[in-house]
């Protein structure tokens, strides 16, 4: 069992008003288990704004998952699908050969907000699958002692997600009271990784504030939580070690770099495979080329 290590997100502006925190890929972690990718944005007042706002823009290769903290999104796709999300309800898009959406705050919307939105990669064997969606207007819920943990994908705590997954994986966002002390049960054979969204606590014996995101490699069977004062929020993420060779260029994971320049330039000459987004008012984002093309 290796030590966990303590890595610092890198902060990116979305849709010129929300601040990201990037916690995953970054420098030293491209992955864990299959999850490829963690944003974790906000607390942003949006009041006297029209909010969050990222016009359609294309995915291929990836599951994304959008989880709210705070404060409502409109889902768009090039399926058709229109869909409000609000806290406590869960959206998984899988991408697939390919797909396009927009997200934006409905008008009227709260005055803040705050979220995350994760991808995770799907395997060889079905990345070039139909492209689908799904809306859960409720996921799991559990309270272990003072813990209330929301089971987003996979399994925890003896309760499991409906959200469908191609690679063995967890999920969760777990609220964690002020003067907890906490053990979490986790598989040996998965790795993990755990980012705060607010507060701060103490993660198998490593301080984390929001802007970090701790490892833990395999080999363990708990994962101890120690908060001090005030309150924490956890997104707790893992999986078995992807045993595959995993490229990603903006918004498209692929396993060969001709494939990732490729969708760039599908996107930009609006192949119809990445299809289009109805009812969005705006345009849509263009795809930066890879520096290899």
């Amino acid at each position: 069992m290796t030590a966990p290590t303590l890595s610092p997100a890198t902060t990116v502006t979305l849709s010129e008003i929300v601040k990201v925190r990037r916690a995953l890929p970054t420098a030293g972690r491209r992955q864990i288990g299959a999850w490829c990718f963690l944003d974790h944005f906000g607390p942003t007042d949006v009041a006297k704004t029209r909010g969050l706002r990222v016009g359609p823009h294309p995915h291929t290769g990836l599951q994304t998952v959008t989880w709210l903290l705070r404060g409502e999104l409109l889902h768009r796709d090039s399926l058709g699908n229109v869909q409000a999300i609000e806290p406590g309800a869960l959206n998984l898009m899988t991408a697939g050969r390919g797909i396009s959406h927009a997200e934006e705050s409905p008008t009227p919307h709260s005055p803040e907000i705050h979220g995350a939105q994760l991808w995770i990669a799907l395997p060889d064997s079905v990345r070039n699958m139909a492209p689908a969606f799904e809306h859960h207007a409720r996921v799991p819920m559990v309270r272990p002692g003072s813990l209330r943990v929301s089971v987003l994908l996979g399994e925890l705590f003896g309760e499991r997600s409906p959200a469908k997954v191609h690679t063995p994986l967890v999920g969760a966002s777990i609220d964690v009271p002020a003067g907890s002390i906490a053990t979490i049960p986790v598989r040996p054979d998965f790795e993990y990784g755990v980012i705060v969204t607010y507060g701060r606590a103490e993660i198998a014996g490593q301080r984390l504030i929001p802007g970090g995101l701790v490892y833990l490699g395999p080999g363990r069977t708990g994962l101890p939580i120690v908060t001090g004062a005030g309150d924490a929020g956890l997104i707790l993420i893992g999986g078995e070690p992807l045993a595959e060779y995993v490229l990603m260029w903006w918004n498209f994971v692929a396993r060969t770099k001709p494939e990732l320049a490729q969708a760039s330039r599908d996107w930009n000459a609006g192949a119809e495979y990445l299809g289009d987004v109805a009812g969005y008012d705006g345009p849509r984002l263009e795809a930066p080329m890879p520096p290899w093309a």
